[in-house]
């Protein structure tokens, strides 16, 4: 796609990086097949190849508008888009410099800006947990809004971290609201690797990776949030090409931590101060699917008897289009004799969830949702597993099946 820069964008960084995804942009529509706002509003400029219009005209010098504003804030950042394109557009980097550009042009009614810092600075934030702690005691006088938020409270087994050492280590990102949210997935993901011989290590100083205010348009911020975690890892990576390494891997079992980890290097290419050790933080990440196949001999011995649920598995967008792993999850967990599927239709589609999108789309976010509960419907299941937080609590919000991560039901297996 021939694009011309106006002069406020020639030369600069962002100019550069938008202009080299454009050409490679040649308007085919391939994407807009896959595009799940798209095939709710049946607009152009709600799928991939209007919001790449709207943000080259922006380019090019045109005022962008509260309307461009709405379509680019429409976007699920799926990067379903990705998937499809034979071109290779890499969208969800164009879209995060749009929306960059768009917010510091097009001043939001104050409600919306409040909702949104209150949203980049509450979720990471000391004060998340207090907050959910008093949601979670008060969550049957909750609206019904606001109880889809609150998960039940945990149950003790969630705290319960294997205390052994083994030779093989591993480092984990625990999350900024996973921990006080649903924070028995950290806990089985201690607890099945020290069954196949590997200690998790965590480093207390990492926080949120910088998904959360890189969304909302606080580009420094995120920057910040990766640079905090790249220092907080640092010592534990550091030797991970070598046979001294403290650790072998940095594993992510929530996969929207993971394609963003995975993309430090390039978030932090032009910071000399940290692009080499980005690079290297993004290099030795994980996701924790990725580890499953060289652990599933250990892991048959340990599992007695044939698992009994049926599960139905979403596979988050993070995980299938955004670090494209596909099938990995499944193949393993029938391999260990789950009886898993994905739906008979539309398991591309996003949940709707998407970070913060269901709060700040919440209509657009229940449609999607509903959808993907419809499609998983005829499989029956006794749960619906997933592999990314923000899917689990938004699906459990509409469906009395319960929806939890694929690891809590090895974790289960393995404990009976």
């Amino acid at each position: 796609m021939q694009t011309t820069l106006s002069p406020e964008f020639k030369g600069t960084l962002e100019g550069e990086q938008a202009e080299a995804v454009l050409r490679k942009c040649v308007h085919c529509g391939f994407c807009t097949a896959t595009c799940p706002t798209y095939q709710l509003l049946g607009d152009e400029l709600d799928g991939p190849r209007g919001r790449i219009y709207l943000i080259k005209q922006v380019l090019e010098g045109a005022e962008p508008t509260r309307a461009t504003q709405l379509h680019l804030d429409r976007c699920l950042t799926c990067r379903n888009c990705e998937s499809t394109c034979p071109s290779g557009v890499e969208y969800g980097q164009l879209v995060e410099i749009g929306r960059n550009i768009v917010e510091a042009k097009v001043k939001r009614p104050a409600a919306e800006r409040a909702v949104r810092w209150l949203l980049k600075e509450g979720l990471p934030s000391a004060a998340f947990k207090p907050a959910m702690k008093l949601g979670q005691m008060v969550r049957p006088l909750l609206p019904g809004s606001l109880k889809d938020k609150v998960p039940p409270k945990a149950p003790p087994r969630a705290h319960d971290w294997p205390m052994r050492t083994h030779p093989r280590k591993v480092a984990m990102l625990l999350g900024c609201v996973q921990p006080s949210m649903l924070p028995n997935i950290n806990s089985a993901t201690a607890r099945v690797l020290d069954a196949a011989g590997i200690q998790t290590l965590v480093a207390d100083e990492a926080g949120c990776c910088g998904a959360i205010r890189s969304h909302m348009s606080d580009h420094a911020g995120g920057l910040d949030d990766m640079r905090r975690n790249v220092d907080a890892w640092w010592p534990l990576i550091s030797g991970v090409a070598g046979a001294d390494g403290t650790v072998e891997a940095l594993v992510m079992n929530a996969s929207g931590c993971g394609v963003t980890v995975k993309e430090y290097g390039r978030a932090l290419a032009h910071d000399a101060a940290y692009a080499e050790k980005a690079a290297r933080v993004s290099a030795a990440t994980v996701d924790l699917s990725e580890l499953l196949p060289e652990l599933l001999p250990v892991l048959k011995k340990k599992l007695r008897g044939k698992p009994a649920p049926k599960l139905a598995y979403h596979p988050p967008c993070t995980l299938q289009h955004g670090q494209q792993l596909r099938g990995g999850v499944e193949a393993c967990l029938r391999e260990l004799g789950f009886e898993i599927s994905v739906a008979p239709s539309d398991s591309h589609l996003c949940c709707g969830s998407a970070g913060t999108y269901s709060v700040l789309q919440p209509v657009l976010s229940k449609q999607l949702r509903d959808n993907k509960l419809k499609a998983l419907a005829p499989l029956h299941a006794d749960a619906i597993v997933s592999a990314n937080i923000g899917c689990i609590q938004h699906l459990q919000s509409g469906s009395e099946t319960p929806v939890r991560h694929w690891i809590e039901l090895l974790d289960d297996a393995l404990q009976a």
